[in-house]
């Protein structure tokens, strides 16, 4: 009868697994070795580099769960590193062969055979072969860390990137690209949460009917919603060990929408909220007065609300919804054009001016990018002289600091001229889509709360409430109408004339990004 034995192979790095030293190489080195001296192979355990350490950890405990219950006595490896990649699991290995005499470790590469009463320069051999193990894990572990500081300093994430982005690239040469399939998601994940509307549980329901997928095809989970809401790499940073690095890679939302999502996610009191009985006015107002967030509870099939005194105030009234809601109809009116005509006007200003934003925006971009290049060209350059010691360390590190200052003011400037061009569209939809109609949706029989709640949320990014009014913060597109349309209602005519004598006067009148001659 054949002696029992169970095979344990693990690799390091990939670099090990494309230079021969493969899960399936070893295995196959093993079971020779294994058919040479007549041992019956009842289980193989592998270990590919690509695991956790703690995945690592536990096949290791199930490997010495399942000898100890099956009494398998022999043990076969490679070498010493593939067993113990600590001094801790050398110990329990250690451990393992002194109970019993009959218990075997076969490190086959090494011509090393472990067990009780092997002889001491072989223990010896063993115990300088785990210090040796040890080193070489502690020495791969820092050219790892060297390697990732070295891609951080590149601009790219040094491991998989979150859903919505692809990895492309030979190996050294890998970066993230967007994934076309997944990003429509992504960004209208951000833009549903930003609204307040739904929590993160909502989100996922959502965002699965609607039809995203984890990388397992299966739902994904809320904790791991709420990482991808909090992730900046969305916005074109990347977070590493708690510090958020600048990266090269081309995001899916704004800065500007990344930030409303996180004030929404980590606020105290105003966590959104996705239930059957949802007041309309839910976590969107706030008292005036102490800034605590106005608390609606129903009384007899109506809702009120109030101010819960978080702080030290005054207010004490409390206000039917409906009463609330006759406070801030003026402010729809205030925004919206008085007719049709009007509107109108607007869509052709903002069309003849289209042009010259597109000039504008191009411009300034093509500028921009001419200092990024120069910026990157000075880095890569002064980087092959160190590299070729044509210049000295202290003077690689001076200009380094130079040069990378220049790339991200560039990329700043990038961004602002980016984030501009975004909220003119911005304000372009939101004259075609709400302007005439906001309030007539609002009061409309068909609208529920959600409806209520989400044209809430594109009109006023704020409403702050006393006892006998309501005071708004506009949303950008909004804040540019407030301004803009009693000018339009009250001088009709010299406007409609203003915009038929050319674009250029038109831009300067009704661009609202800002006024720029």
């Amino acid at each position: 009868m054949k002696n029992k034995a169970v095979i344990y192979c693990r690799v390091s790095s990939r670099e090990q697994e494309e230079t021969g030293y493969s899960l399936p190489a070893q295995e196959k080195l093993l079971k020779e070795y294994a058919e040479r001296k007549g041992f019956e192979i009842i289980k193989v355990f592998s270990v590919a580099e690509s695991a956790s350490g703690s995945k690592q950890r536990k096949v290791f405990s199930e490997m010495v769960d399942f000898i100890n219950k099956n009494k398998i006595p022999n043990l076969l490896c490679e070498k010493v590193d593939r067993l113990t990649r600590n001094l801790k699991e050398a110990v329990v290995a250690n451990d393992w062969v002194e109970e019993n005499t009959d218990r075997q470790i076969h490190f086959v590469k090494q011509n090393l055979v472990v067990h009780k009463n092997a002889k001491s320069d072989e223990k010896f051999r063993w115990d300088i072969e785990i210090v040796l193990a040890k080193k070489y894990i502690a020495n791969l572990s820092e050219e790892v860390k060297k390697g990732q500081k070295e891609k951080l300093a590149q601009g790219w994430l040094p491991t998989k990137p979150p859903i919505g982005y692809l990895t492309v690239g030979e190996k050294g040469h890998k970066t993230h690209i967007v994934d076309f399939d997944k990003a429509p998601f992504i960004r209208k994940m951000f833009e549903l949460y930003s609204t307040g509307n739904c929590s993160t549980p909502a989100l996922v329901k959502i965002m699965y009917k609607e039809g995203l997928r984890g990388r397992t095809n299966k739902e994904i989970g809320k904790s791991r919603v709420y990482d991808m809401l909090s992730d900046p790499f969305y916005y074109g940073a990347m977070k590493w060990n708690e510090e958020v690095f600048s990266a090269k890679h081309e995001p899916l939302i704004t800065k500007e929408l990344f930030d409303l999502v996180q004030e929404k996610l980590n606020r105290k009191f105003k966590v959104p909220q996705y239930q059957k009985h949802l007041p309309v006015f839910k976590a969107k107002i706030d008292c005036i007065e102490c800034g605590g967030t106005i608390t609606w509870e129903t009384q007899k099939g109506n809702w009120y609300g109030h101010c819960n005194h978080y702080k030290s105030c005054s207010q004490k009234k409390w206000y039917r919804q409906e009463a609330v809601e006759e406070l801030l109809f003026p402010h729809f009116d205030g925004v919206a054009p008085r007719t049709p005509k009007v509107l109108k006007i607007l869509e052709k200003a903002l069309k003849e001016s289209h042009a010259s934003e597109i000039e504008y925006h191009t411009s300034s971009v093509n500028e921009i990018n001419k200092t990024l290049e120069t910026a990157q060209r000075r880095l890569e350059a002064i980087y092959e002289d160190k590299i070729d010691k044509k210049i000295t360390p202290e003077f690689y590190n001076r200009k380094f600091l130079e040069y990378t200052k220049d790339k991200e003011e560039a990329l700043e400037a990038l961004k602002k001229v980016n984030d501009g061009n975004t909220k003119y569209y911005q304000a372009g939809f939101a004259i075609h889509e709400l302007a005439l109609k906001a309030s007539k949706i609002y009061n409309s029989k068909k609208a529920t709360t959600e409806d209520k709640r989400l044209l809430l949320s594109k009109v006023f990014s704020n409403l702050h409430l006393n006892s006998s009014d309501i005071k708004p913060d506009f949303t950008l597109a909004f804040e540019f109408l407030r301004e803009w349309i009693p000018v339009l209602n009250k001088t009709f005519e010299p406007l409609e004339n203003l915009v038929t004598k050319g674009k250029d006067a038109t831009f300067v009148t009704f661009h609202p990004v800002g006024l720029r001659g």
